[in-house]
């Protein structure tokens, strides 16, 4: 199953929390594609700095579940805490779209219940996956008109020119690999 991952951080070494994330699903799930990294603005009530956004595609066997656990797995790895509701994050990790899948468990609603509203998630999301679509078969890359006025900034690449240098790049950042 093609699964989108989110990617966002707000804490520390931002791009080095994304490459972490990058590498850890990367060792579990064969990746398909990875966006440019996007700044955006935090949303929510809490004063925090700027975020970095990027979306991943991965190949994956596992169900919904375990896609969400190893999720969480791995941002608690990399530091996350839950203090406090839409609050800076060292890594956030989504399920954004599990295939053209529905999913609704108590722990996971799929396509991610805010997909359709932020411009941070939708464009990186159809620069990685361009013919990705909602379940009802609505063309993700049709959403981005009604978030267009959203500021967001396209940093550009991770600053490795290639998906492939990037992920060993990723992997031997936190030791994946020798």
């Amino acid at each position: 199953m093609r699964v989108a991952i989110g990617f966002g951080s707000n804490v520390g070494d931002r791009t080095g929390h994304l490459a972490f994330g990058i590498a850890r699903l990367s060792g579990r799930w064969r990746p398909q594609a990875v966006s440019s990294l996007y700044q955006s603005a935090p949303i929510g009530p809490v004063d925090q700095d700027p975020f970095l956004n990027a979306v991943a595609v991965f190949e994956t066997a596992d169900s919904p579940q375990a896609v969400l656990d190893h999720l969480l797995a791995v941002e608690q790895e990399r530091g996350r805490t839950r203090e406090v509701r839409w609050g800076p994050r060292t890594l956030d990790l989504d399920v954004l779209l599990y295939g053209r899948e529905q999913v609704d468990l108590p722990s996971l609603t799929v396509p991610h219940p805010e997909l359709t509203n932020r411009r941070f998630v939708l464009e990186p999301l159809v620069q990685a996956w361009p013919e990705a679509t909602l379940p009802d078969g609505t063309p993700v890359a049709d959403l981005l008109p009604a978030v267009i006025d959203q500021e967001i900034t396209r940093l550009g690449s991770w600053g490795i020119p290639r998906w492939r240098t990037m992920w060993w790049a990723a992997r031997r950042l936190v030791g994946g690999i020798g």
